[in-house]
Formats: structure tokens, C-alpha cells, sequence
């Protein structure tokens, strides 16, 4: 398996110039890297103008490896070989890397760059990318592989460290400026006017991106990024906390795959943090859990559940909980009094999905304030703490039903809100408890199970209790602080409150049932068609839609004739077929525009403004593997065996919609059709056109 690594942004607050000279100063040896044993110039070659120069280096390392594995290898020392082009005129430094040892077993490639900051020319820019793809060594490439990401880490979390080190020894031989590259002076008039032409013009705003600030004391108003900048190392550890240089590569390597397959709607970047903890950091992982809940949560506009969600009054007077303050560490602390609240009441009054809604929507406000916390405290505030009042459980809360929606809730919950609980409080936990805790630890993390702390009875007010986690001014009145809570106290819900089974449809616990979306599952040879008709010709089209599974092919035609009546798939798939099969192409139907191949993952948006009135039909079916070469003969065992394999299948949830001519503004990102629901998650919805004929296909 390829290893790979992307570093953030790191930014030295020094000239480009006072930077070269400190980087120079780590050869032909650094002391302060142990490994690095020296180096030697293999070739050396300048300019005519003395702007450029490029120098190649055999550089010697000593690994710590296990004496061992370094005697089956047959070498003490590893070689490299290290390009570097230095650009005086441009303000720019690349460095190659590559392996010279065991070439032919491992390939090792790292690419870094100095440049000057886009925002101040008197700053510094550093990025570094790395790779590793160990084909074989001795059979030990698993070890091999771990003491190389370990040494390579390492050696990361030094690099920044060495260069400061050389500034401050520059600073104190009196060494604090360099004065930049200058033309020849036969030719210093023409190479100027050269410059200045190519220059462009760069209006520098006090706006500007935050992520590429490194000053602290400036902190933006909003915490919502376009997602197509990079992110700076100082917006890393102000915003999101402390990461180990192979963490920030993974949140790098998924954020850049968001921006390939979403086109800009991708989640904030404490999002993606999370669901990279919830999966321990493995990037396929957190990619796969982060791209269902984003599905769930554009299927289900989860994004609008605080704008449009109304508690009904039952709720707001029996539900006993509420936001209370901040504990210790600033997180928002949110209060929840269980054991006063009439679970099977709630459940026999608004239902399960109302009471699902309700607890998204405390997520919800949850997130938003983590936000507001941030900004304030000015340190990453990326989850919240919930102190839970078991004073009054009895059996009576272990009615089925209720104990269904409970676990129901937390099943969501889990999917959808990873490492957002930061601690969990349990005060006066009665003897009925464990038989609860039964019931719903199986449905809760592991990692977050480690977040609960129980006490039972008075345990709470004793040291290691609740004033070790919550300032003694905010702890709630009902537990002995001085503090006024504001949570409503519940109680048993009137029974002329409750609503028939039918009203509020207590075994259907689906989420908007009412989704302008629709989920369909695509076989081979087995398409799904929409039809359109159009009586107006001019009239738009539009589509908006998401690949959850497979690679598709999306196409658009038109027909005169009226398609037969639907027609369902037979191999287990939900498709629609209208088209007759026997149509032929150019003459029963045509094709209105090219086929668009879109990739697991993305997320197509477009329209298509109709030529003629009749009917439209929009496919999507699944794109089929390569053919083999004409010479290949497969095997038996992999006949049998595709034989007993299911037919591969997509799947894709669409939404479309047909607009009047009068009614379309031109605009692929105001159409009022556009529902991708990341507003509160992502930062803003951009589009990526590709223009066939009349028509616009933004991914």
C-alpha cells in the first residue's frame, strides 16, 4: 500500500531570502538532525544572470532500524539523491527527493517548495508531499514500512524547528536582512520592464483569507471557508487543535478528495476533523462514514433543521432539557434532567420522529455554539459536555417503545455526530440504572463510552465530582449550586395530550418522509429513466443529484414518441426503464447531450434549456468495467466465481425539476431549484461548469 503525506501551509514570518540563507546552513551536515550524516555535491550548475541555480546532492542517512534488519539489508547507510532549484527572480526554492538505495524495492519520492507568501512579500511559505510504496524487502516490508513513516514523522516535526534555530543564529551574528536578487546591471533596465510585465496585479485586502493569517490577535468573523484555499499551520492549532504532522496529512489528503468529487460544497474542516478521530485517522475509513452522513444529511436537509424546525409545545413543557452555561474547558455544557421526564408521554404525544427531529436539532445548536465558543475563547472548542439527572428512573422508563426511539435516536446520532460529546455526567444514578445501561451500551462507541463518568447518590459533590468538570458558579440549583437552571423540570405528560397510534405513526420513525429526493438502485443493463414533457419549448430542465455508490453514466434525450407504460427492473434493483428497446438511437430518440461519466461521490448539479416541446427522458445507468484484451482466456476458477458473485450495482438519490423559461435566472448557483442542502456544513456551493450546446452540467 502507497504511503502518502501532504503537509499544511507552514509560514516563516521572514524574507524569502533570510530563509535560503538559513536553509543553506543545514549542509553539508546538520547536527541538530542525528540521522542526516552529510552530503555531497554531484553536479552544480548557475545561470547566466545568476538568478538561478541548481544543485543535486547524495545525501547519507543513518536510520534507527533494528540492527537486525540492517544486517539482512546488507547496508548501514540509506543514499538519496536531492535535486534543489533554486529561483532567485521568481523568490523560489523546489526540492526533489528520491531514493537511490534499493531503488529497485522501495520507491520513495518528496516534493517541497519555498515561495513567498501570496499576502506579504516578506514572508515565507513552505509546503512539503511526500510518497512511499514499498514493493518488497526481505520480507519484512510491514516493519520496514512502519520504522520509515515513524522516521519520516520525525523528521517532519524537526524541519520547521532547524529553520528557526538557523534564523536565530543569523539574528545573532547580526545577519537580519538579505537583500533580494538584482539584475546585472548591463541589463537591469530591460530585465525590470520584463519583471513588471510579468507581474500581475495583486490588490492586497485587510479582508483577506484567514487561513492564510498568522496573526492571532485578527480573528475572522465566520468559521465557514470556501474550501479551495490550503490550509496554514497556524489556522490548524488556533481552529482545530494540536495534530500530529501524519494527522494533518490525512485531514489534507481527504479535504483535497472533498474538493475533487464535491466542487466546493465540502464541510468545514472541524466536520472532517471529526469523523477522521471517529475512524483513528485511516482516510478511506472517515471518507466512507463522512459521506454517508453527508448523504443523510442532504437527503433529509438536516442543514435547514434549526430555520424550519418548531418544537410543539408538548416538547418545549415536558422535555426536560436545555443549555446551561459552559463547563471548565469552555465547552458548551447542555443539561438533561432524565429521570423527571415522562419518556413514554413524549413518545404517546409527538411521536418518534418528532422526537428524533428535537434531538437533531439540540446537535445542531450544539455545533453552532462549539463556533460562537471558539471565536471566543480563542482556542478549538470542537465538542460539548452533557450533565444527565437520573434522580426519579424508575421501570417505568424502560418502556419498550420508548427504549426503541431511545436507541433509534443514539443509532443517528452515532452515524451522524461523531466526537461531538466531549464528556458525559451522570449524577444520582439509581440501582435501576444498570439494567438501562444494558439496554443501549451495545448501540454507543467505544470511544465514547469512555467519555461517561457515573455517580452514584451524593458521589457528585465530593471531590473528583462535578466541580472538577463545572465552575461552582454555574453548577444547577437542583444540585446544590447557586446557579438558576432554566430547564423545564418534565413531569408525567397528560394523558389527554396523547395521540392515537395511527396520527402520529409511532412505527414509521422515517426522517421527512416528505424528501424531495429519491434513492434508486442501478443494475447492469438495467438504467433508470425520468420522464420530462415539456409543452413549452425554451422551458429548463434541472437536476441535482449524488452518487452514493458505483460510477454512472448521465445522459439526456428526446422523444416524439410517448414512452410505454413503466416498466420495473427484475434483478433486485428499483430502477425504471422507458425507453423501448426497440427504439433505435437518431431515429426514435435522440440525444440531446454527451454522456457525462461522474464517479462515486460526487455531486452533479446542472440544467438543460429544451429546444423542442415533447418528451424528455434523463438516464443514469451504470458504467461498465473496461473490456479485456481480445487474447485474455479467464480461468475456470474465475468463471465459477463470477458466477457467484451479485451483479454489480449504484446507487444515486436525484431530485429534478422542470422551470418555466420565465422563471430561470441564468445562474447555475441561484437557480431556485438548487437544493443541496450543505449550507450550515459546507461554506459556499460552487459550481464547475461544463457547457454541451445549450445546456450547463456544474459538479
Amino acid at each position: 500500500m502507497v504511503q502518502k503525506y501532504q503537509s499544511p501551509l507552514r509560514v516563516y514570518k521572514h524574507p524569502f531570502e533570510l530563509v535560503m540563507a538559513a536553509y543553506e546552513r543545514r549542509f553539508p551536515t546538520c547536527p541538530l538532525i542525528p540521522m542526516f550524516v552529510g552530503s555531497d555535491i554531484i553536479s552544480e550548475v548557475h545561470g547566466d544572470d545568476g538568478a538561478t541555480r541548481v544543485i543535486e546532492r547524495r545525501c547519507k542517512l543513518d536510520v534507527d532500524a533494528p540492527r537486525l534488519l540492517k544486517r539482512i539489508a546488507g547496508v548501514d547507510l540509506l543514499y538519496f539523491i536531492q535535486k534543489n532549484s533554486l529561483d532567485l527572480r521568481e523568490r523560489m526554492l523546489r526540492i526533489e527527493v528520491h531514493n537511490e538505495t534499493f531503488s529497485n524495492r522501495v520507491i520513495v519520492h518528496e516534493l517541497c517548495s519555498y515561495s513567498v507568501h501570496p499576502e506579504n512579500e516578506d514572508w515565507t511559505c513552505f509546503e512539503q508531499s511526500a510518497s512511499l510504496d514499498i514493493k518488497s524487502f526481505f520480507g519484512f516490508e510491514s516493519m520496514a514500512e512502519k520504522i520509515a513513516v515513524k522516521q519520516y514523522a520525525s523528521s517532519i516535526k524537526k524541519g520547521k524547528e532547524i529553520i528557526e534555530y538557523h534564523l536565530k543564529e543569523l539574528h545573532r551574528e547580526g545577519v537580519t536582512h538579505i537583500p533580494r536578487w538584482a539584475p546585472p546591471a548591463a541589463c537591469a533596465t530591460e530585465a525590470s520592464t520584463l519583471t513588471k510585465l510579468k507581474q500581475p496585479v495583486v490588490t492586497l485586502s485587510c479582508a483577506g483569507d484567514s487561513r492564510y493569517r498568522t496573526d492571532t490577535a485578527s480573528w475572522p468573523s465566520s468559521l465557514s471557508e470556501t474550501g479551495h484555499d490550503k490550509l496554514e499551520a497556524d489556522y490548524i492549532r488556533h481552529y482545530l487543535g494540536d495534530l500530529t504532522p501524519l494527522q494533518e496529512s490525512c485531514l489534507i489528503q481527504l479535504r483535497l478528495w472533498l474538493q475533487e468529487t464535491h466542487k466546493g460544497k465540502i464541510p468545514k474542516d472541524e466536520h472532517i476533523l471529526r469523523f477522521l478521530r471517529a475512524r483513528d485517522f485511516n482516510v478511506d475509513k472517515a471518507r466512507d462514514f463522512l459521506c454517508q452522513s453527508l448523504t443523510w444529511r442532504k437527503q433529509h436537509q438536516v442543514d435547514y433543521l434549526l430555520e424550519t424546525w418548531a418544537p410543539p409545545q408538548v416538547l418545549l413543557e415536558y422535555y426536560s432539557g436545555g443549555w446551561h452555561h459552559d463547563d471548565r474547558d469552555g465547552r458548551p455544557l447542555y443539561i438533561l434532567r432524565l429521570g423527571q421526564m415522562d419518556t413514554k408521554g413524549l413518545v404517546r404525544a409527538v411521536g418518534q420522529e418528532s422526537l428524533l427531529r428535537h434531538v437533531l436539532s439540540i446537535n445542531e445548536e450544539g455545533l453552532r455554539r462549539c463556533g460562537e465558543n471558539t471565536k471566543l475563547f480563542r482556542r478549538p472548542v470542537s465538542c460539548w459536555t452533557c450533565l444527565v439527572d437520573l434522580e426519579g428512573l424508575s421501570m417505568r422508563h424502560l418502556w419498550r417503545p420508548a427504549v426503541r426511539a431511545l436507541l433509534r435516536i443514539i443509532e443517528v446520532v452515532e452515524a451522524n455526530y461523531p466526537e461531538t460529546l466531549g464528556r458525559l455526567l451522570i449524577v444520582r444514578a439509581p440501582r435501576v440504572f444498570p439494567v438501562l445501561w444494558t439496554f443501549i451500551s451495545p448501540f454507543i462507541d467505544e470511544n465514547t463510552r469512555k467519555k461517561f463518568l457515573i455517580y452514584a447518590g451524593n458521589d457528585y459533590r465530593g471531590p473528583g465530582g462535578l466541580v472538577d468538570y463545572i465552575d461552582c458558579e454555574v453548577i444547577p440549583d437542583f444540585l446544590g449550586g447557586d446557579c438558576v437552571c432554566q430547564v423545564p423540570e418534565g413531569g408525567l405528560v397528560p394523558k389527554n395530550l396523547y395521540k392515537t397510534l395511527e396520527d402520529i405513526g409511532i412505527e414509521d420513525i422515517r426522517l421527512w418522509p416528505e424528501t424531495i429526493y429519491q434513492s434508486v438502485s442501478i443494475a447492469k443493463g438495467a438504467p433508470h429513466e425520468v420522464l420530462v414533457e415539456v409543452i413549452d419549448a425554451s422551458s429548463v430542465i434541472t437536476w441535482d443529484f449524488d452518487v452514493c455508490k458505483g460510477d454512472v453514466i448521465f445522459s439526456i434525450f428526446h422523444s416524439k414518441c410517448v414512452p410505454q407504460p413503466l416498466r420495473k427492473d427484475l434483478q433486485g434493483a428499483n430502477s425504471v426503464q422507458l425507453i423501448d428497446r426497440s427504439w433505435q438511437l437518431g431515429k426514435d430518440y435522440i440525444a440531446v447531450e454527451s454522456p457525462l461519466t461522474c464517479k462515486e461521490g460526487e455531486s452533479v448539479q446542472g440544467s438543460h434549456v429544451t429546444r423542442w416541446a415533447g418528451f424528455y427522458l434523463l438516464q443514469w445507468k451504470l458504467q461498465s468495467a473496461p473490456p479485456c484484451a481480445a487474447s485474455y482466456r479467464p480461468r475456470m476458477d474465475e468463471v465459477l466465481a463470477s458466477l457467484q458473485v451479485l451483479p454489480p450495482r449504484c446507487r444515486i438519490m436525484y431530485y429534478t425539476e422542470l422551470l418555466a423559461s420565465h422563471d430561470f435566472r441564468g445562474s447555475m448557483t441561484s437557480l431556485e431549484s438548487s437544493h443541496s442542502g450543505f449550507s450550515m456544513l459546507s461554506a459556499t456551493t460552487t459550481s464547475s461548469e461544463q457547457s454541451c450546446c445549450s445546456s450547463t452540467v456544474s459538479r
